[in-house]
C-alpha cells in the first residue's frame, strides 16, 4: 500500500526511514491523529486550493481553519478547493492521501505558520494509510515549499 513515488522521494531525500504505514486509515485529521499516535493538532493537513486557475498546495496544522481574509491577502483570490474528482488528476493523490511530496510538476507549495510551534508534523505519505513524520524546518526543505504564509485561524501558538 506505500506510495512508490513518494516512498523514493523520501529515500532520495534521506527521510525513508519517516514513512509509517498504518493498518487504518488516516484520511481525516482524526483518523490520522488516533493512527498516528499524537494530537490533532500536529497532523500536517494537506489542502488543494485553485488561485488564477492552477493548483496550489497549503500545508496547515491540523487544528487550523483557512480564513478566507488571509488567503485572499496571501493569494489575491477568495479560497476555492480544488473540486474532489479532481484532486488526484491535478495534485497526483487521491483525497484523504494529498502529501507535499512529488506533487505533479509547477505546483506551488507553500507552509502555513502554524505548524512551525511544533518539534515534528505527520502529513499524508501519498495514500491515506501512511504518514511522515517530519520536522518543519525539514518539511520546507524538502517539499521545496515556495515559503511560509498565514491564512489559518483556529489554531493558538
Amino acid at each position: 500500500m506505500i506510495n512508490e513515488k513518494v516512498k523514493n522521494f523520501l529515500i532520495k531525500n534521506k527521510l525513508g526511514d519517516r514513512l509509517t504505514e498504518y493498518s487504518e486509515t488516516i484520511d481525516t485529521v482524526e483518523h490520522a491523529a488516533q493512527q498516528v499516535g499524537c494530537t490533532e493538532s500536529e497532523i500536517a493537513k494537506t489542502l488543494s486550493f485553485m488561485v488564477d486557475d492552477k493548483p496550489v498546495v497549503v500545508v496547515m496544522a491540523g487544528d487550523g481553519r483557512v480564513n478566507s481574509s488571509k488567503f485572499k491577502s496571501q493569494f489575491h483570490t477568495k479560497p476555492h478547493m480544488v473540486p474532489r474528482e479532481s484532486v488526484e488528476d491535478l495534485i497526483g493523490f487521491q483525497p484523504g492521501g494529498v502529501c507535499p511530496f512529488a506533487v505533479n510538476s509547477n505546483i506551488p507549495i507553500w507552509l502555513d505558520i502554524s505548524i512551525k510551534r511544533f518539534d515534528y508534523v505527520h502529513p499524508a505519505g501519498g495514500n491515506a494509510f501512511t504518514s511522515v513524520k517530519v520536522s518543519p524546518t525539514e518539511l520546507e526543505a524538502v517539499s521545496g515549499a515556495e515559503g511560509w504564509c498565514d491564512i489559518c485561524k483556529g489554531w493558538e501558538e
